[in-house]
């Protein structure tokens, strides 16, 4: 007798697939992992003969377009009457509506992770005949892929059930005639590798670009790792290689993994190859991806591994090329590694071994590429007029030495708006300066308005071309950073920047140019010190003679000197 596994849907669902899918074959064969089996015993076999050949014989240039045009071109029939109604009258009846309803008692469902909750309210709409949307099935399938995948760290009751009514929606989902998106593939595909079917998952990602549908990291997420945990390291640099060609950058759990199964496996070059890209896309790793490092460099392989002869002049030339702090030509050295944690001095030299970390350059091409997009991004968010305003006063008083985020150093340590501590830190900004100039303060509109007391030194300042007063209404973070990137000059703010609006500046330029550009303040009993960006870059750095420093995240706290692992060999003669 057939054994029926209860989380498979039926093949019964290729009769209902909208037909503007219908025709592609990477949509059957993206669904053909589901259709492994039958659900019910009694059935006679379903073979795909069996399926009406018309399905198929469609006008290939429908698209999944075509079921929403389906649903609309029936509902003209009620177009009059419903352009009777007042628009007032519409908005009620579609607050009222049980799909509406049902969109808010879901959302508040995968806000608070409540599946039971969410699959009654399911049953309870489809019995009562009423069709869902997108919406509503993403909602569904991601309250199941998320306790299926034990994201919800509940219960292995709820694990079972997410898992078998994942695929039963998705199921509902396809003959409804309701097309999938990015978030439909990812929630199934997390479903899969929760059946510990990784395979699976990589065959639905890799279906999205033919449905014309773009994929995410967080598409690629669930077969990567899924790989990873079985310790199938060719199939997750597969996938690894899907995403590169896609244009999608792995991020730091993502590395780890990678880097976790290339120790597993012994891939010794994979190991380098993910500690460069750790390198050039994470710069700073967190404590336990250190902790990986750390094991790896104190093992067996690590010590088994590596030049014991190289070419000094290729090494040289290969560190200038690459704009200093590594090489990438392979391990160099033999032996076992002295691998510890360690802190570097002010100027980078590092208390383990004694070598100096560098300042690695930034292309000043970057920079000016950066600006423009800068200011793109300003005018798509600030109102046009005014950042173009500033633009063109900057280019009449600048360039400056340096720009100060007003608001934010006068609220340094104070409840209150304390000028004065600003003024302090403008006058030690005006000391330090080659030229003896200024710097330039951005304060809001709001700020200088309302500080009556201090009237006649914002006045002064705004006399002498270095405060600007950002408009009402607008986001000074905008003006002071802008500012800093045009006059390729420090930037003195405690601004970790790390909000959304710094978060659309992406992670390849802005996190080198804010470490070499912030000035941080902290607070004495003598008033504010300014600390200065190190003199060296704070990154993954692979030396000349093999050695490795590898920075961990630190906080906020500029007393806590941060953490760094010290890789190094005692046999390093080329």
């Amino acid at each position: 007798m057939l054994r029926v596994n209860p989380f498979l849907p039926s093949f019964s669902m290729f009769n209902k697939i909208p037909f503007s899918l219908l025709y592609r074959s990477s949509f059957r064969r993206t669904l053909r992992p589901f259709v492994t089996c039958r659900c019910n015993l009694f059935a006679k076999p379903v073979s795909v003969s069996n399926v009406n050949a018309n399905f198929f014989a469609v006008d290939k240039t429908r698209n999944l377009s075509a079921v929403a045009t389906a649903k609309k071109s029936g509902l003209n029939a009620s177009n009059s009457s419903t352009n009777e109604m007042s628009n007032k009258e519409k908005k009620k009846a579609k607050r009222e509506s049980p799909e509406f309803l049902l969109k808010i008692k879901l959302d508040n469902c995968s806000k608070h992770g409540k599946l039971e909750e969410a699959l009654g309210l399911y049953d309870k709409i489809i019995s009562n005949g009423v069709s869902l949307t997108q919406h509503h099935y993403n909602m569904l399938l991601y309250l199941c892929a998320r306790e299926a995948s034990g994201d919800g760290g509940q219960l292995d009751e709820l694990k079972e059930l997410g898992l078998k009514r994942g695929f039963e929606i998705f199921q509902k989902m396809v003959g409804d005639k309701v097309s999938p998106n990015e978030a439909t593939f990812t929630s199934m595909a997390r479903l899969a590798v929760a059946r510990e079917d990784p395979d699976m998952a990589f065959e639905l990602v890799k279906q999205m670009k033919d449905l014309g549908i773009l994929p995410r990291l967080r598409s690629y997420g669930p077969a990567l790792l899924g790989f990873c945990e079985k310790g199938n390291a060719e199939k997750a640099y597969e996938v690894d290689a899907h995403m590169h060609e896609s244009g999608v950058m792995t991020e730091e759990p993502e590395l780890l993994a990678l880097l976790k199964v290339s120790i597993e496996t012994k891939n010794t070059d994979k190991v380098y190859e993910m500690l460069h890209r750790l390198r050039a896309t994470v710069r700073q790793v967190s404590e336990s991806t250190l902790q990986v490092v750390e094991d790896w460099f104190k093992s067996e392989d690590a010590a088994n591994v590596g030049s014991e002869k190289w070419d000094v002049k290729q090494i040289k030339e290969a560190v200038v090329g690459g704009g200093g702090g590594w090489h990438g030509l392979g391990w160099l050295g033999s032996g076992r590694w002295r691998a510890v944690r360690t802190t570097m001095t002010k100027t980078g030299v590092c208390h383990s071994c004694g070598e100096k970390l560098v300042c690695i350059d930034i292309d000043p091409k970057e920079t000016e590429n950066f600006a423009a997009k800068l200011a793109e991004l300003a005018c798509s968010k600030e109102a046009r007029a005014d950042f173009v305003r500033f633009q063109e006063w900057l280019q009449r008083h600048g360039p400056f030495d340096a720009v100060v985020d007003g608001a934010n150093v006068a609220l340094i340590n104070s409840e209150n708006f304390n000028l004065n501590q600003l003024k302090k830190v403008v006058n030690q900004l005006q000391q330090m300066s080659p030229s003896k100039r200024y710097p330039l303060v951005i304060l809001h509109q709001s700020r200088v308005a309302r500080d009556r007391n201090n009237s006649a030194w914002l006045e002064k300042w705004k006399k002498a071309g270095v405060l600007y007063a950002t408009p009402y209404g607008s986001n000074d973070d905008w003006y002071w950073l802008y500012a800093a990137v045009s006059c390729k000059c420090l930037v003195v703010t405690n601004d970790e920047m790390r909000d959304h609006l710094f978060q659309l500046l992406g992670n390849s330029f802005f996190p080198r140019w804010k470490e070499k550009h912030q000035v941080r303040l902290s607070a004495t009993r003598t008033g504010l010190v300014l600390n200065m960006p190190p003199p060296y870059s704070i990154v993954i750095q692979e030396s000349e003679s093999g050695s490795w420093h590898v920075p961990s995240i630190a906080d906020d706290d500029l007393s806590n000197p941060r953490q760094w692992l010290c890789a190094s060999r005692s046999k390093k003669t080329p």
